[in-house]
């Protein structure tokens, strides 16, 4: 059975995306996608789904939905609180990291992001058309309808639904959490064009995240770092990806995420690995970071290790039969009797 969510209040920052539109930079699109791939698949493993169906990815607080035709299985993952309005009133908090079924009346009433970043993944995806290949929400990208624009009251998101007949939710004990320690990078293309102090700089000192920041990119501020001469401040405008740390002639690096341009005049000290680009998604104005030089060889390695975690992550994901639902399946297959009495007519009854 489909489902349909309409948007009540779509809050700040709440976007649909999955992994985003690859192979057309050339046309002047962005990537787009999920900021925090690993941790959006989650969401989709707890769903059931695929790990490239499209989600709502959680940047803000207010969003409220209401299940305008249900069921609809659900599953959060990420630092994130909520809960759900039963059509008889009851207010229920719903818990990340684990699914959950609302009926049809409901609501979902959805907390600030903690980390700065989650998702909401719906059982069978969010099924909008798509774009270019896509569901991502774009709006700089001038695509038509929701994947154009931001959410508005009234938006209506139909779903795969229910997840079908099976009332056990899924579940996993462990938060999906990614690496740890510097933000790594390889340097370049444009490295040459800044003093060796400035690129060694780079990496010996604390940066911070500033509130100026969306899915387009972010900008740290630190300790400037200088070009070599003042007109290396300025390339010819090429081609740049997510990840891309452009230095403009402040000093002050700007990393440039999902939603980037595809090309820039700003030279590129560094370009940060895929491994780790998903951690920007989660700092918040304040918080800091350091950079650390990596080779091409080492940042394949990264990727696997990281690939290989979330396969031993997804590993430990269980069902659960929720509160007050009978586990039919479990009764078939357990022998209720123990035992059996044979009766004589010509016995006498104890």
């Amino acid at each position: 059975m489909s489902g349909v969510l309409e948007v009540l209040q779509p809050g700040i920052g709440t976007t649909v995306q999955d992994r985003g539109r690859p192979g057309h930079r050339h046309q002047g699109l962005p990537l787009a996608g999920w900021l925090d791939g690993p941790l959006a698949m989650a969401a989709n493993a707890l769903a059931g789904n695929a790990p490239d169906a499209a989600v709502l990815e959680l940047r803000g607080a207010g969003t409220v939905l209401r299940v305008a035709a249900g069921p609809v299985r659900l599953a959060l993952a990420g630092q994130i609180q909520a809960q759900t309005v039963g059509a008889d009133g009851v207010r229920r908090p719903l818990p990340a990291w684990q699914s959950a079924t609302l009926h049809e009346g409901g609501l979902l009433q959805l907390g600030p992001a903690g980390s700065g970043c989650a998702y909401l993944a719906l059982a069978g995806g969010l099924v909008l058309p798509l774009a270019f290949g896509s569901r991502a929400n774009a709006p700089r990208a001038g695509l038509p309808g929701l994947l154009g624009r931001a959410l508005q009251p009234g938006d209506r998101l139909p779903c795969g639904g229910g997840g079908g007949p099976d009332p056990r939710e899924r579940r996993c004990r462990t938060p999906w959490s990614p690496a740890s320690g510097p933000v790594r990078v390889i340097p370049g293309p444009q490295d040459d064009h800044f003093a060796p102090a400035s690129l060694a700089s780079l990496f010996a000192q604390d940066w911070w995240a500033t509130a100026a920041q969306d899915r387009m990119g972010l900008r740290l501020q630190g300790q400037a770092l200088s070009h070599r001469r003042p007109g290396d401040a300025d390339i010819i405008s090429d081609g740049v990806t997510p990840g891309a740390i452009q230095v403009p002639a402040d000093g002050q690096p700007i990393v440039l995420l999902a939603d980037g341009q595809t090309v820039g005049g700003y030279p590129k000290i560094a370009t940060v690995i895929s491994a780790d680009l998903p951690r920007l998604a989660h700092l918040r104005p304040g918080d800091t970071l350091r950079f650390a030089a990596v080779t091409h060889a080492q940042a394949q390695d990264a990727l696997r290790e990281q690939r290989a975690r979330w396969q031993g992550w997804l590993a430990g994901i269980e069902s659960v039969l929720p509160a007050g639902q009978i586990d039919d399946a479990a009764l078939y297959n357990h022998n209720l009797v123990s035992g059996m009495l044979a009766a004589h007519p010509d016995e006498d009854t104890p």
